[in-house]
């Protein structure tokens, strides 16, 4: 007779075993028709399962994210079951759930088209209405193999082939249609009705490509309509945004296939860094840091001690000279550990907070390359902290207020934050990685602030704490970091003396608020849609003469703004002044000075804001003072 402990801790008893399913409908009618999963003592299983022993049981409904996941899943099999009905040679291989969505890999004599995808698409309706029911087999391994061979599925017997022996193998069918897979799914075709297949790609079977090209069909499925429509409406938000076409339309950077992975920055572009890294300098001297630069390339030796030629290698580019092997640097720690090592350090130098804009090289596959969002060849707003083991946590607090400072001016308040602990591969031994863990556990609890736990996500010499921002279309990033590392400054050598005057290693804190300055400067873009603040923006302002009488007067004041600081240019074309207007909104300048006749005589200016905001007439003084007042503020602009 087991015993069902429900969330709230009520506990139900039943005279004989019991599917989850039947559990659901004994505690409602509702529930039992809501029920897409269970999680019963923590683990996600299928409505059909049976309790036959004393058990945690919570429903899982599409109210959950375990719910929509399910959905997705199931979905994805919907999708292959649809596609082996219009496309019977296809094979199919796998189809996980990913990120708001799901996709499925198909090996197909045929490309797949867009009319292919509205097909699909139409079956996977026509399925899902026959209300099939989606039920569990187990079998045995051999007579699985054999099964997906004899119908040509031979990717299929490949997975079953090197699953370990011994463990389960499970099949789910639904009408003809029977799949590997573990599980679990909602209890019948019909659950599955908010859907929409996204696009195709191409992917290697296995992701090695050795192998043959597979076509991946994309899709996203959900439990409402209004959560599918939102959806879509953010990515076609996400489409206008792209940094990439904002890159070219605005003349901020470009890249070409001569220079992978690496950035060519326009004079619109570069302005936008210089103000970003102008101002972390100004923020990383008002917190006690002290700017440095280390080389390019240096000798095999050097990361062979620090780990990162056996850890690392894989990502780094290499070279060679005179008979001695070089890398070109992924990373910045190994050099500030060569000048925290020249001369003697006491403990009354510590903490030494070490600043560098690095710029660093990783050899990342040329597939994975993405506009600035992942490149080769990047700048990084790098630092470390050499510090002794009691003055960990303080920098550590330290460091995340000066973050939370820095993303405050740059417009995020919400902050999400993981801890990532020690990887499989690594170095230091367990005690040492307990202390790190424990150290930045506590710094985040100091705080106050929620994290999750990333088990086995740590670099190789330490554990870390990812700091990740949310857009204004909700989309996350992962910019800052904080990393304790207790295994880099022994390796290399660093020393410094205590106040017993023996000799102890420090303890060094690798961090960064923006990462990468590429990377955060495409989310700014994205998040802006390039229309920056005005701190930021390359031109902040325009002055437009409305006929050649007023060209001295435009020029002027230009230049005024331009002795005051400001960036701003003069439009002294022969154009009509709706035509000047209407390129410089395209531009997205945050204000354009429009002068005539009217405000010559009068020495003022007529002032537009980003947005078609119309200002009015000021004097230059005003003007001024208003787009100083702005700028020093860092207060977001008219879009």
């Amino acid at each position: 007779m087991p015993v069902i402990t429900l969330p709230d801790g009520t506990k139900k008893e039943f005279a004989s075993p019991v599917t989850v399913a039947e559990a659901a409908a004994s505690i409602g009618a509702g529930l039992a028709r809501a029920a897409l999963a269970g999680r019963l003592d923590g683990k996600l299983v299928d409505t059909s399962c049976r309790i036959e022993a004393d058990a945690a049981l919570a429903i899982v409904t599409e109210r959950d994210p375990e719910g929509v996941a399910v959905l997705r899943h199931s979905t994805a099999h919907l999708l292959a079951h649809a596609v082996k009905e219009l496309f019977p040679d296809a094979q199919v291989t796998i189809g996980p759930v990913i990120e708001n969505g799901f996709y499925y890999d198909f090996s197909c004599s045929r490309a797949f088209t867009p009319e292919d995808l509205a097909r699909i698409e139409a079956r996977m309706h026509e399925l899902a209405k026959k209300d099939f029911p989606v039920t569990r087999e187990v079998w045995e391994r051999a007579r699985a193999i054999a099964f997906f061979r004899s119908i040509g599925e031979r990717y299929k017997a490949e997975l079953i082939e090197a699953i370990p022996e011994g463990q389960e193998i499970s099949l789910y069918r639904q009408g003809e249609f029977i799949d590997l897979c573990r599980g679990p799914h909602v209890p019948s075709t019909g659950r599955l009705r908010v859907f929409k297949l996204m696009k195709v790609a191409g992917a290697y079977w296995r992701g090695d490509s050795r192998n043959e090209m597979l076509q991946r069909i994309y899709g996203t499925a959900w439990a409402r309509k209004d959560d599918l429509d939102a959806h879509l409406h953010r990515l076609e938000e996400a489409e206008k945004r792209d940094h990439r076409k904002l890159g070219r339309s605005l003349d901020l950077f470009h890249l070409q296939d001569e220079a992978p992975g690496m950035v060519f920055w326009h004079p619109h572009g570069w302005t936008v860094w210089q103000q970003i890294e102008q101002y972390m300098r100004r923020v990383l001297s008002a917190h006690g840091y002290l700017e440095v630069r280390t080389p390019q390339v240096m000798d095999r030796l050097l990361w062979e001690r620090s780990g990162h030629w056996e850890n690392y290698a894989e990502h780094m580019f290499t070279t060679a000279s005179e008979n001695r092997d070089y890398a070109v640097k992924p990373m910045n720690c190994p050099g500030h550990v060569q000048i925290f090592n020249q001369g003697v350090r006491s403990y009354r130098d510590l903490p030494l907070r070490l600043a560098e804009f690095g710029s660093c090289h990783r050899n990342e596959p040329s597939g994975a390359l993405h506009g600035l969002m992942r490149v080769r060849g990047f700048v990084q707003d790098d630092a470390h902290i050499f510090c002794t083991e009691a003055q960990v946590l303080g920098e550590s607090l330290a460091f995340i207020d000066l973050l939370r400072e820095v993303y405050a001016d740059f417009g995020f308040s919400d902050l999400l934050v993981k801890l990532s602990t020690r990887p499989a591969k690594r170095i230091g031994s367990d005690a040492v990685w307990d202390r790190a863990e424990a150290a930045l556990a506590e710094a985040l609890d100091a705080k106050r602030l929620g994290y999750e736990v990333q088990a086995g996500e740590g670099a190789f010499y330490g554990p870390k704490i990812e700091f990740s921002l949310r857009d204004c279309l909700n989309r996350v990033w992962q910019c800052g970091t904080l990393q304790i590392d207790f295994s880099l400054p022994q390796r290399l050598g660093a020393e410094y003396v205590g106040e017993d005057n023996a000799r102890h290693t420090p303890v060094m804190l690798h961090r960064a608020v923006l990462g990468s300055l590429e990377r955060f400067i495409g989310i700014l873009i994205e998040h802006h849609a390039g229309a920056f603040p005005l701190w930021l923006a390359p031109v902040q302002a325009a002055v437009l003469n409305i006929s050649a009488l007023q060209a001295g007067y435009a020029a002027s004041v230009a230049e005024r703004l331009r002795g005051e600081g400001l960036r701003a240019v003069a439009d002294l074309r022969n154009e009509k002044i709706t035509y000047k207007i209407r390129e410089h909104s395209v531009m997205k300048l945050p204000y354009l000075i429009v002068v005539g006749e009217k405000e010559k005589a009068a020495a003022t200016v007529a002032v537009r804001a980003r947005g078609g905001r119309d200002l009015g007439q000021m004097s230059i003084d005003a003007l001024v003072a208003h787009l100083k007042q702005e700028r020093d503020t860092r207060a977001e602009t008219a879009r």
